[in-house]
């Protein structure tokens, strides 16, 4: 660990030399050079701290030039070569801390600062190195903020930091199509916070530009957030301020209990407006940080049996602490690395959909290795007569399942989302990505039997990744009503509407009697159900499909 020099008092940085100090200075490193070019990591660049005792002032030498306010942790100015970029408002950790406790220190060689605000359940952390423009930070908690919602907002000024993705910007609206964070344009399009965001499997890098600037959030670790790796969440906005996120913990269609402990690290990285490469955290693990886990270890998987071409496998770990995930190969292969010791569940997911799970124990200090898992839970196995979709945990393939992440359901240029009537073997993105009570009610299926199919029971099963409202399906086959089934357990809040069809996978499964068929054309009619009164068109019961499918 390395020694700080505390910042107890104001400090003001000596950063000029005499002249024959400067001169000296330039000589020695004229000759070095004549000698050698050492690489970046050769050296380490001072940073300058200012602390006036109401805000402390970082300057990294490169450029970066931010302010904490010490009586609550707020950053009131981060400038870039001089140029302002916080907006009307001060970027924080959660909705702003109100109060909090502010200390800062600098380690002996003058090269690295950290700052601490801290209050009785949360611990934030803003640190900087020398010759970088790099805000690093991280964010221990032991209970969720008062809002709900545990998450880094830096507020941008949007005269400077004018490129924001479209699907996020919503400035020049002509009003709120739903809540207050869903805009309309008059063109019929729509644009949120929600929208065009990834998911946590994929947040590496990403941010927003103006002329000769660039504000990036590099995400890092995902492993104390809930919801896992499908579970997408607010990035960026543009509608008074340009705003850039990190999401850790929310309710919006929360479908896991929230983790404490460290989240991060992560960083904020300026930059002239090109993209940047992801930060090395690794340095970090010498600032003492609150709950920072040195001693991990890693799972590595052998191989899967059973895989089906054409889906990407991803392989995740979950437990109440901590959350993990990686991409299996072409052959099942995976290794998972930098694990918090103790026992998680693994599932497999094909798609989206899990297939496999077991419980796996990761020691500190060493790999646990797995020999080839056979998936033993994939829908897609099952013998059917027809099946509308694929078993993948994801409505993709259905009309309108492509753009339910990037636009809301009334948007202007997506395609009638009926009623259908869907002849099986049509094209499946003819089929509705998701039922709404409001909107597309009943969806239709019409199909044929032979005789012999005619004459025997069969398996009716819907699958859903999601629901609302408590919608569920209420069927009815050539005129004969099945029973209706119990709502699933899903999160209580609003989803396919906000840009996420990732809920609780379920399925609903019906035995349908061989007197309810007929030999030839036959008839299917599905309608979202629920005790409950729906609040609007598309904020109505209903779900999102997976599948749909008669067995043999």
């Amino acid at each position: 660990m390395m020694n700080w020099t505390a910042g107890s008092h104001p400090v003001f940085e000596q950063r000029w030399l005499s002249g024959k100090r400067l001169f000296m200075l330039m000589l020695s490193i004229t000759i070095a050079l004549v000698c050698f070019v050492p690489s970046p990591s050769a050296f380490a660049a001072t940073v300058y701290v200012t602390d006036n005792g109401s805000t402390v002032v970082v300057d990294t030498g490169a450029g970066l030039v931010y302010t904490i306010n010490k009586s609550n942790g707020d950053m009131t100015s981060a400038k870039l070569n001089g140029t302002e970029l916080i907006g009307s408002k001060p970027s924080h950790i959660g909705s702003g801390l109100g109060s909090a406790t502010v200390t800062w220190g600098k380690s002996p060689s003058g090269s690295t600062v950290n700052i601490t605000v801290a209050t009785s359940t949360l611990t934030h952390y803003y640190a900087s190195r020398g010759g970088e423009n790099i805000i690093y930070m991280a964010t221990y908690v032991t209970a969720e903020p008062s809002v709900g919602e545990l998450r880094y907002i830096f507020r941008g000024k949007s005269s400077v930091l004018t490129n924001v993705p479209t699907a996020s910007k919503t400035l020049n609206n002509t009003g709120a199509v739903e809540s207050s964070d869903v805009f309309g344009f008059s063109n019929g399009y729509t644009a949120s916070k929600y929208y065009g965001n990834s998911q946590a499997k994929d947040l590496s890098i990403a941010g927003v530009t103006g002329n000769g600037v660039g504000v990036f959030m590099a995400y890092g670790n995902r492993e104390s957030s809930s919801g896992g790796p499908f579970f997408r969440d607010i990035q960026f906005q543009s509608g008074g301020d340009t705003e850039v996120y990190n999401y850790m913990n929310s309710g919006h269609a929360q479908t896991e209990a929230y983790r404490m402990g460290l989240h991060g690290p992560y960083a904020l990285v300026f930059t002239t407006g090109t993209t940047p490469s992801v930060p090395d955290f690794s340095w970090m693990s010498g600032l003492n940080l609150q709950g920072w886990v040195s001693s991990r270890g890693n799972v590595v998987l052998n191989g899967l049996s059973g895989m089906q071409s054409g889906y990407t496998y991803t392989i995740g770990f979950a437990n109440s602490t901590a959350q993990y995930w990686s991409t299996a190969s072409s052959t099942g292969a995976a290794g998972t690395y930098g694990l918090k010791p103790g026992t998680y569940t693994m599932t497999v997911y094909k798609g989206e959909l899990g297939v496999y799970s077991e419980n796996v124990t990761v020691n500190a200090g060493s790999t646990t290795t797995l020999n080839t898992r056979t998936i033993n839970n994939d829908p897609s196995t099952t013998s059917t007569i027809w099946r509308i979709g694929n078993w993948d945990g994801t409505p993709l393939e259905l009309l309108n399942g492509q753009t339910i992440a990037v636009r809301h359901p009334s948007d202007s240029r997506n395609p009638s989302w009926g009623p259908v009537t869907y002849a099986v073997g049509s094209a499946t993105n003819k089929f509705p990505a998701v039922q709404f009570r409001g909107q597309n009610t009943p969806t239709v299926v019409t199909f044929s039997l032979n005789a012999t199919q005619a004459a025997a029971a069969h398996t009716l099963k819907i699958g859903i990744t999601t629901a609302y409202n408590n919608g569920r399906p209420s069927v009815t086959i050539n005129g004969h009503t099945l029973s209706n089934p119990s709502a699933s357990s899903q999160p209580d809040s609003r989803s396919v509407t906000i840009g996420t069809y990732r809920g609780n996978n379920t399925t609903f499964s019906w035995s349908i009697p061989a007197s309810y068929f007929v030999n030839g054309s036959n008839t299917l009619s599905i309608s979202p159900i629920s005790g409950s009164s729906d609040l609007g068109t598309y904020l109505s019961a209903g779900w999102a499909y997976d599948c749909v499918e008669l067995g043999n």
